[in-house]
Parts: C-alpha cells; structure tokens; sequence
C-alpha cells in the first residue's frame, strides 16, 4: 500500500512553510485530485516556503499537479530534491493550453470557414483517390496478371448477389404504394390508364437507382469502411504498405469497380420488382388487366429511361464505392473514429447520390419523353 500524498503546514521565524510527504504518484493521488489541487493553489498564494524532501516518489502526474498549483513558475523559496527537481523540469515543458475565446469558436463566419475547409479537403482525398484508381486500372492494362480477381469476386458477391433479396422486397413494396396512391388520384378523373405511366417513368427512371443507392450506402458502403477501418484499426493496412502490397490495388479499387458493376444490375432487378407490385396493385385497385399493362408499357416508357436507370446506377456504384472506401481510409487507430467515419460515410454516400440524381434530372430532362 503506498503513502498517500499528504500536506502539513508550519510557521518558521514568521514565515510558512508548506511541507509535502508521501507519494505524490498516479497511484497514490486521490481519484479527483480537484479538491487537493485546489489546497494546493490556495497554500501556493500565502506559502513563503515548500519542503519536498520527505516526497517519497514523484511521477509526472504528481509533477503537472504541483506545477500548475504553483501557477507554472517556480516558486521564490523551495526545497527540492534533485531527482524530484527533474521531473518537475518536464512539467515545466509541457505548454500550456491556449485561453479560450469567450464565442470565438461560435461565430458564423468561423464556423462556415471550418465547414469550406473540411469539405475541401474531402474533395481534395476524393480527386486524389479517384485518380489513384485510374493510374492503378491502367496498370493492371499492362499487368492483366495481377488483377485482384478473388477481392472483386467476392465484393461482387456480398454488394450484388447478397442484396437481391432486400432490394426485391423494398422495390415491390414501393411500387404496391406508389401505384395504390396514385390509383386514388387517378380514379377522381377517370384516367386510370395513365397509371403505367406514372409507375413506369417514376420507377424505372427515379426511384428504382435511388432507392437501390440508399440500400446499398447503407448495406455495403457502410460495411466497406468499417472492414478498412478495421484493418487500419489493426494496422493491416501499414503491414501491406511494408509489404510493398497497394492499398488502392488490393482494397479499393475491388470494391469500387465491383459496385459500379453490381449497382446497374440490381436498379434493373428492383425495378422489375416495383413494376410487378405496381401491376399487382393496379389489378386489384383498378381492376387493370395484366395484358394492357405489359402493352403499353413500353409506349409509356420509351427504351432510353431504361438506359438513364442504368447510367445512374453505374455513376451511383462508383461514388458509393469511393465515398465508402475515402472515409474508411480516413478512421484513426481507435474505435470512436471508426464509428464516426462509417456514419459519415452513409449520410456522405446518399447526400452525394442525390445531388448526383439532381444533375441527372437537369442534364436528361429532354431524354425519354413518351412520344
């Protein structure tokens, strides 16, 4: 059992003298040494004198407490031992933390200073990144043999072929509602065959690569940072670096042309889902025949919607792959960035898709129009 940090007072030829013993060490000091610091300062501004020699062990703990109870200067009259004099020296340079602002880190125009350069430097890693992976594509051009097969191939799977399920589910539930709403509004007017419309280019052309987008940000996007940031957490990612192993070859360029592959396919497999639950829905509510749907479905929806939905899906793939694969690069060491950076990479994925579906929108709005 150590001797705890104790404190004795004493008046010698008029002056006072502040004597410390025991042992003035993490272990030692009382677990909130507020109050003794407190003591301290309070001594520290009538003391003449301090006594450390019956200190039995002094660490930098014990050090930084005295030193910032004397107001990190040494005091006018002291008894220090050597050995206790050299831990309070590196006290003694350790800066001390800058005064605070009273509102400077609120104002508007900082804040909006911090916001521009934050997102500048994500631009920035994303440039960089985006043009690693070209550099590395026209490497493997000329190195076909050393293409990461098995990382694609196995990122093709979990991101494509393990999202058919959820993705058919989500697409067929939206296409039963959209359909079943519009049918209400539709009926008011006696236009109830316009219903294929509706469903056909809000499906097929929005919300089929949209809602495929946000099933997968959320799915994949979010499962390929936390694997980078797992491995930067284990430092798997400096030991290929030592390795001379890319880190853009093997982790991310895999992952990113896997998704942009995946993702037009799976826009195509929702939307054939939220069509038929359209359809489904539309018989039962409107009592729509199943044959003049599918026929005029193609006049409602002429082919380049359908290649617009792919397009999407192939640009969506590629920013979910990189937004996932930048953040996951980003994760310090330690768990609290890892779950930060996987949540920023989900709410960064889908913003990014949907300003991506506005350009679309803006840039095709003269494309795919029913004759």
């Amino acid at each position: 059992m150590l001797p705890p940090a104790a404190i004795s007072c004493e008046a010698r030829d008029g002056r006072q003298i502040v004597r410390l013993s025991g042992h003035w060490t993490l272990a030692a000091l009382p677990p909130s040494p507020a109050a003794l610091e407190a003591q301290l300062r309070g001594l520290a501004d009538a003391a003449a004198s301090w006594d450390l020699s019956q200190v039995g062990r002094l660490d930098s703990a014990g050090a930084l407490l005295l030193w910032r109870a004397w107001g990190r200067r040494w005091p006018a009259a002291a008894e220090i031992p050597e050995a206790h004099r050299r831990v309070l020296m590196r006290a003694e340079s350790v800066p001390a933390p800058p005064p605070a602002r009273a509102g400077g880190g609120r104002h508007p125009l900082l804040a909006a200073g911090r916001l521009a350069l934050l997102a500048g430097g994500h631009l920035r890693d994303l440039v960089a990144l985006a043009g690693q992976l070209v550099l590395d594509l026209l490497w493997l051009f000329a190195n076909p043999r050393q293409a990461p097969l098995r990382e694609f191939s196995a990122t093709l799977y979990k991101s494509g072929a393990m999202a058919l399920p959820v993705t058919a589910l989500v697409g067929f539930l939206i296409g039963v509602v959209v359909s079943y709403l519009s049918s209400l509004q539709l009926s008011l007017f006696g236009a109830e065959a316009f219903i294929v419309n509706i469903l056909g280019m809000s499906i097929i052309r929005e919300l089929g690569p949209v809602l495929v987008a946000v099933l997968v940000a959320g799915r994949s996007g979010s499962a390929m940072t936390a694997q980078i940031g797992v491995m930067r957490v284990t430092e798997e990612i400096d030991a290929l670096a030592t390795m001379g192993v890319s880190r853009s070859l093997r982790l991310v360029l895999p992952k990113v042309a896997a998704l942009a592959l995946a993702m037009p396919l799976l826009v195509v497999w929702c939307s054939a889902a939220g069509v038929f639950g359209g359809l489904v829905a539309a018989n039962l509510q409107l009592d729509l025949s199943w044959g003049f749907f599918i026929e005029a479905l193609p006049r409602a929806v002429p082919l380049p919607n359908l290649w617009i939905g792919l397009a999407k899906g192939f640009v969506f793939g590629l920013l979910i792959g990189l937004v996932a694969c930048h953040f996951g690069l980003r994760v310090k060491p330690n768990t609290e960035s890892l779950s930060t950076m996987t949540t920023s990479a989900v709410v960064s994925s889908i913003t990014i898709v949907i300003l991506a579906d506005a350009v679309f929108a803006i840039l095709t709005r003269n494309v795919g129009l029913p004759l």
